[in-house]
């Protein structure tokens, strides 16, 4: 295995070829990187080593990066999942919280944020940005002084730094959504003719258009204004479908649907997911669908619910990634989101609840059990 040192350069060296790398010796290099990273993490990650031991599945019996074991997010809740001091860490981005408590929220120590910068702000600029555009970002979303332990606070921030332009600024507070000065935001877009990108959650922008609409407002944002969402949102106490969601946002901002693009992330991960619809849109192809593009330096699978195993294209299971630039935590992570598995991607499916995670309760059960 190569010196921390010299791993850490490699996997940076491979992500930074760019979204585009997917040659054959691209996926070489995966194979080989994932295989050193799991060796890597098995040595200096106890926690992981344990349930990795628990199943059979050393460095030495593992031969290809499919086999390498994921650990279910809820791992992330019991114990400190990390290679080396916790106090090297340069940050601990937090799930929200729960009904069993603060204390039960999932942490994840990131001891090297230029892995989680050299993943988030490329694969942004390729999917948000692809027509080079430069926007004004406003972002419903709080300040990493609002919200230090925030994943998605931390990734929104570097975005508005590296790529807003001139009047980017936040809209949420200790208050909540500011939705006045947003729609004033709004407005000056809309007369001076400049396009924005509006980027926050499903359910701030479910609020914004919900308030628009009970005034009766709406706004056409000028041609190349953008959204970028993420996560579920509801509306009048029932979830929102995010076709509803995109068609009020088409209704009440004036915006196109293929510049409403979905984001997908994890606390418990460096890299995120993005809609295919707006890169596309800009190399002048008219996309067929929806999915989310897994950038080069992921791996995705599709698995069943009760086995984990591997499903065919086309049937519903539960999502497992395996990430590079997870190198100081664990690359494969087991989650509970539905998805279905395409040629090009990915489709988002939501959340699995009760039998539907049986698979799961198992790799939960085998992680407790390798702890004690």
């Amino acid at each position: 295995m190569e010196t921390q040192d010299a791993l850490r350069a490699a996997v940076l060296e491979y992500i930074g070829r760019g979204v585009e790398a997917a040659d054959a010796a691209d996926a070489d290099d995966f194979e080989r990187l994932a295989l050193e990273v799991f060796a890597y993490q098995f040595a200096e990650n106890e926690p992981y080593r344990k349930y990795c031991e628990r199943r059979g599945r050393t460095p030495d019996a593992v031969a290809r990066w499919t086999e390498i074991p994921a650990v279910p997010t809820a791992a992330f809740k019991a114990a400190l999942l990390l290679c080396g001091d916790p106090q090297e860490a340069e940050i601990v981005f937090r799930t929200s919280g729960t009904t069993a408590g603060p204390e039960r929220r999932g942490a994840h120590h990131v001891r090297d944020l230029s892995l989680y910068e050299a993943s988030a702000l490329p694969n942004f600029r390729a999917h948000m940005l692809p027509d080079g555009a430069q926007l004004p970002m406003l972002i419903l979303g709080p300040t990493l002084e609002t919200a230090p332990d925030s994943s998605l606070t931390w990734m929104l921030e570097r975005v508005r730094r590296a790529f807003g332009a001139d009047g980017s600024a936040h809209f949420v507070d200790e208050s909540g959504l500011r939705v006045a000065e947003l729609e004033q935001a709004l407005a000056a877009s809309e007369s001076a003719g400049k396009p924005v990108a509006l980027l926050g959650t499903a359910a701030a922008f479910a609020h914004l258009l919900e308030a628009l609409e009970a005034r009766g407002r709406r706004v056409r944002l000028p041609a190349g204004s953008r959204v970028m969402e993420t996560g579920g949102s509801k509306r009048l106490g029932r979830e929102m479908p995010r076709d509803e969601l995109y068609g009020m946002l088409v209704e009440r901002l004036g915006l196109s649907e293929f510049y409403c693009v979905a984001e997908y992330g994890m606390t418990e991960m460096c890299s995120q997911f993005y809609d295919n619809v707006l890169r596309e849109r800009a190399r002048g192809q008219s996309p067929v669908s929806r999915h989310k593009v897994v950038p080069p330096w992921v791996r995705t699978q599709v698995v069943d619910a009760e086995t984990l195993e591997p499903c065919p294209d086309g049937r519903l299971g539960l999502l497992k990634h395996l990430d590079l630039a997870n190198l100081d935590s664990v690359m494969a992570i087991q989650t509970d989101d539905l998805g279905i598995a395409g040629p090009e991607g990915f489709e988002l499916m939501g959340r699995a609840e009760g039998a539907e995670l049986r698979g799961c309760s198992i790799a939960i059960d085998q992680w407790l059990s390798a702890q004690r």
